[in-house]
């Protein structure tokens, strides 16, 4: 699966992600960019997933007819150390995850 991880996630995380294509918002040359125009940039590009830790996108954005799923890391911090536990239950929902959905993990 192609994912895009937010700026506000390690970029060490992409490690823990093996068999994903795994790109970083900065990486991508998005950083700054607003979470509509951010999702929007990211289906055109081909992904597939955006991970990240904002827990206000469920509120700010329609899913419905999006190309790209969100999968939103619940951890009690953005280092990698309270990351790197979750990355077998976020391994199990990138094999299922659906364009349009919004998926907890944590």
């Amino acid at each position: 699966m192609k994912l895009l991880l937010d700026e506000c996630l390690p970029r060490k995380l992409k490690d823990g992600l093996l068999g994903h294509d795994c790109h970083t918002v900065p990486e991508e040359g998005w950083a700054g960019k607003k979470n509509g125009e951010l999702l929007s940039l990211a289906e055109t590009r081909g992904f597939q997933i955006f991970l990240t830790l904002d827990r206000g996108l469920v509120y700010q954005q329609n899913l419905r007819g999006r190309a790209i799923a969100i999968v939103l890391l619940r951890a009690q911090s953005s280092r990698l150390a309270d990351l790197l536990p979750k990355i077998t239950e976020i391994s199990k929902v990138l094999s299922s995850a659906q364009p349009g959905q919004f998926i907890k993990v944590g």
